[in-house]
């Protein structure tokens, strides 16, 4: 259950900059289950209206640690923190969860919504997403090849679209 910190709100009341979330605040992507997750920083990633739902989509490379939790799971989940704790989300963009407990060295407290939904005692705002559609990015389909060049090693990310279930954000 979700403390008293929170309130939940409705997608279309989110009055955040969706563009400073992703480019400037950045996101830590977590899936999996309480006996096992794990979370990475995204910068890409967007919101909309798709299927006459509220969703979000996410790119996850193959060659993340967190690819498998977040293939395996029905939900995922998108966070933001406070400024004084982007070291937490620089730290989880430079490490792998396979080499590293991040909760622990970032001093993360995971909050569980259920089995498999966490979200963070930290956060500013999260994101509750349902895994509704996936498809890889293939280099064929790229107009603009210059955009090749994020894939020197041909690791192509992983398109997931979810549907936003919740969100909640930080009482004041």
């Amino acid at each position: 259950m979700i403390n008293e910190k929170f309130k939940k709100i409705e997608p279309k009341d989110l009055k955040n900059n969706i563009f400073k979330l992703w480019d400037d605040e950045w996101f830590l992507i977590t899936a999996g289950n309480k006996d096992k997750f794990n979370c990475m920083t995204a910068s890409w990633g967007g919101f909309g209206i798709l299927w006459n739902l509220p969703v979000s989509f996410i790119f996850v490379r193959p060659t993340r640690y967190t690819f498998n939790f977040v293939e395996k799971a029905k939900h995922f989940t998108l966070t933001t923190f406070y400024k004084r704790d982007k070291k937490i989300l620089s730290y989880c963009g430079k490490v792998s969860g396979k080499d590293h407990d991040k909760v622990s060295e970032t001093g993360l407290k995971p909050l569980f919504l259920s089995d498999d939904i966490i979200l963070y005692e930290q956060i500013k705002l999260g994101i509750v997403c349902e895994k509704l559609y996936l498809d890889d990015l293939k280099e064929k389909n790229f107009l603009d090849k210059v955009l090749l060049k994020n894939y020197p090693k041909k690791d192509y990310h992983r398109l997931y679209v979810g549907k936003i279930k919740e969100i909640y954000i930080r009482k004041k």
